[in-house]
C-alpha cells in the first residue's frame, strides 16, 4: 500500500523548491550541494530525500514546476479573454507580474536546464514551446498579416526578451517594480505592434544566403 502524504507535504515541497531555486540562482546548480539545500530549508538531508530522489530530480522539479505555472497562466488567460487585443495585453501583464516572485526560478530555467538529462530537458522545453506558441498565436490574432510575413515568432521572442530579462536590471529597492512595469511593457509592445510596417519581402537576403549553407542543428527558441 502506498504511503499517504501528510497534510503539509505540498507546502513543504514548495518551500524546498523555492530554497533550491534561490541557491541554484545565486551560486549555480553544480556548486550547490544537497547538504546546502537541506540546511537552507531547515531540514535533515534524510528529510530532503523524502521529497526528491536526488539533485537532478530537484532541478527538474524547480524547472518543471515553473514552466507548468506559466502554461497554466496562459491557459487561464486564454479561457477568460476572447478579444484579441485584450487577450494579448492580459498575457503580457500576467507574465510580468508572475516574475515578481519567480526570478530565481527563471534564472534556473535560463542557466541550469542544460544539466538535465535529455528526457527531462525535453519535457521542460516542450512546455516552453507550447507557451511560446500560445503567445505567437495571440500576437498573430492582433495582426493576422504577420503570419504570411513569417514575423509572428520573431516578434514574440522580442516580447519575451523584454519580459524575461527584466530581472537583470530591475532593482528590488528601485522606484519601479513589476506592477509599475507591466502597463509600460503592454503599451510599448502593443503600440509598436500597431505601427509595425510589414516588409514587402521579409528576410529575402538572409534566406538566399542560408540556402547555400549546409543544414545544421540549431537550438529551439525558448521563452
Amino acid at each position: 500500500m502506498a504511503r499517504r502524504r501528510s497534510a503539509g507535504f505540498d507546502d513543504q515541497r514548495d518551500a524546498i523548491l523555492a530554497e533550491a531555486a534561490a541557491l541554484f540562482a545565486r551560486q549555480g546548480y553544480t556548486a550547490t550541494s544537497m547538504n546546502q539545500v537541506a540546511a537552507a530549508c531547515g531540514v535533515s538531508k534524510a528529510t530532503l530525500y523524502h521529497y526528491v530522489r536526488d539533485k537532478h530530480e530537484l532541478l527538474l522539479c524547480v524547472a518543471d514546476t515553473h514552466v507548468a505555472r506559466l502554461e497554466t497562466l496562459v491557459n487561464e488567460v486564454w479561457s477568460e479573454t476572447a478579444e484579441p487585443r485584450g487577450r494579448l495585453a492580459a498575457l503580457i501583464t500576467r507574465f510580468v507580474l508572475v516574475y515578481t516572485d519567480a526570478q530565481d526560478q527563471h534564472r534556473v530555467l535560463t542557466d541550469d536546464v542544460r544539466f538535465l538529462d535529455d528526457a527531462a530537458r525535453e519535457r521542460v522545453l516542450g512546455t516552453q514551446r507550447r507557451v511560446v506558441a500560445r503567445f505567437a498565436q495571440a500576437v498573430q490574432a492582433v495582426r493576422p498579416e504577420l503570419g504570411a510575413a513569417a514575423l509572428t515568432k520573431p516578434l514574440t521572442m522580442l516580447l519575451f526578451g523584454m519580459i524575461n530579462w527584466m530581472f537583470t536590471w530591475l532593482r528590488p529597492d528601485g522606484r519601479l517594480d513589476h506592477a509599475a512595469m507591466a502597463p509600460l511593457v503592454v503599451d510599448l509592445f502593443m503600440g509598436g505592434l500597431d505601427h509595425l510596417r510589414v516588409p514587402t519581402v521579409a528576410g529575402s537576403a538572409s534566406t538566399s544566403r542560408s540556402a547555400t549553407r549546409s543544414k545544421k542543428p540549431h537550438k529551439e527558441l525558448q521563452a
